[in-house]
């Protein structure tokens, strides 16, 4: 178990970011963020939501979201899944259930008689033509197959959602200054200051994200899982995107 909120407050400021840096990277409003770093819950639009501001907040900073999202399940969530049983039933035991239920069926049981029983008298001598009209067998109309290979037209291929691409730079063999922008050196700059080792950034590649290092060489970059060989010894820049990256 660990606190939520604290760590991404102090993942963030390690990075030098505000509130409203973040909001610009990831496009969730500044009170959300707020709420989600002190761990004001019932602040936040529900737990659907909750989980995925809190997913993509700690990706943005580089950190695991799913130990995240997993950690609010087990401290904060409502487990809608538990059976709606009154507190008082709980108390008393699994006995006192069975006899609920048991109570319940047998007025299930007394209804469903007493519907039969009235629908017996009102329906006279016409039921059993009304019983016969039920067990006739329902005629349906078949539409006509392989319309669309009599007619030559090809089947619709699915649709195919290409999954979405992330970049990690990661400080592994000493630390190094880098300034990450979006797009390209003209680009919103999304984080300036030093990486220490250890420590990681991690982004999407909807758009491209150009990377100024000061110490190539002190760091793993990778585009999903592929690493980005030939890095230079001296301070560099380099272009990643979803196709590759590109000094």
């Amino acid at each position: 178990m660990f606190q939520i909120g604290p760590s991404l407050r102090e993942a963030r400021t390690r990075r030098g970011l505000s509130p409203a840096d973040v909001h610009k990277a990831v496009r969730i409003r500044e009170r959300y963020l707020t709420a989600l770093e002190e761990e004001r819950w019932e602040m936040l639009p529900g737990d659907a939501y909750t989980k995925g501001f809190l997913r993509t907040y700690a990706e943005f900073l580089g950190l695991d979201g799913q130990l995240y999202v997993d950690e609010y399940n087990s401290r904060v969530a409502v487990h809608e899944d538990e059976p709606l049983v009154p507190e008082a039933l709980k108390k008393r035991g699994g006995r006192t259930t069975s006899i609920l239920f048991r109570t319940l069926g047998a007025v299930l049981v007394l209804g469903a008689a007493i519907a039969g029983l009235a629908a017996w008298r009102h329906g006279g001598t016409q039921r059993p033509h009304v019983a016969a009209a039920e067990a006739a067998p329902k005629v349906t109309h078949a539409a006509p197959k392989k319309t669309q290979a009599a007619a030559g037209a090809k089947p619709a291929a699915a649709a195919v959602v290409p999954k979405p691409t992330f970049t990690v730079i990661r400080a592994v063999r000493d630390r190094s200054w880098l300034s990450v922008r979006v797009g390209g050196p003209a680009g919103r700059e999304i984080f300036r200051g030093t990486l220490e080792p250890g420590h990681a950034l991690k982004y999407g590649l909807a758009k491209a994200i150009w990377v100024r290092m000061g110490r190539p060489l002190a760091l793993d970059v990778r585009i999903g899982k592929t690493p980005v060989g030939n890095l230079p010894s001296g301070p560099s820049n380099v272009l990643l995107t979803r196709n590759g990256a590109r000094s």
